[in-house]
């Protein structure tokens, strides 16, 4: 549900179908889109933009509520995440073997608080589970993403108590470090697999 300040933009949900597409497609098996996943990171970023923009508008004519931006997302995802995790639990009570039901129990809790990209940078490795055995392994990105729903508004809504002197430049430091960390060698070489599982990175 729109309130009076907000605008539905049609390109932004365009641009996420197009983010999304190329996920769908390296799911499915064709290797010309083995670099699928940077679908991803496409979609972070306009979720970003979009969430950004209706705090900044909200705080500008002092209409930003916490309790209601968190209450506009518990809305809109959680619906939709417990009827996944309910069908995920049913399929996999009737497939999945002890020890990976074990595992797989630690999922759903784990995606429960939207920590789930962590449990699953843990427990990645040589002697991990296969991916087709974790049905909430998908979970990660919103895990990501809540966690940027959590942070990012009481970051933003600090640095723009004097309006927009200091705002810009927190953000981009922000962003140059998350960059330095992702790019260069300690996320893109070093830590791989946190950089891919990661807010931070």
């Amino acid at each position: 549900m729109l309130t009076k300040n907000m605008i539905y933009r049609r390109e932004i949900d365009g641009l996420r179908a197009l983010a999304v597409l190329p996920v769908i497609l390296f799911h499915a098996g064709f290797t010309s889109f083995s670099g699928g996943f940077v679908g991803v990171d496409v979609f972070f970023v306009i979720s970003g933009y979009l969430i950004t923009s209706i705090i900044q508008s909200e705080i500008q004519v002092q209409r930003f509520s916490l309790a209601r931006f968190y209450e506009r997302r518990a809305r809109r995802i959680l619906p939709a995440l417990f009827a996944v995790m309910a069908a995920s639990v049913l399929v996999a009570w009737m497939w999945l073997l002890p020890i990976h039901m074990k595992e797989f129990s630690r999922s759903v809790a784990a995606t429960a608080a939207f920590s789930s990209n962590f449990l699953f940078w843990k427990t990645d490795g040589y002697f991990a589970t296969a991916s087709e055995l974790k049905p909430l392994l998908h979970t990660w990105s919103l895990a990501v993403e809540e966690q940027y729903y959590i942070l990012f508004p009481l970051f933003f809504a600090a640095v723009w108590k004097d309006g927009t002197r200091r705002a810009p430049y927190a953000i981009a430091a922000i962003a140059v470090c998350s960059l330095q960390f992702a790019g260069g060698s300690i996320g893109g070489i070093q830590a791989p697999t946190v950089n891919f599982f990661l807010a931070s990175y």
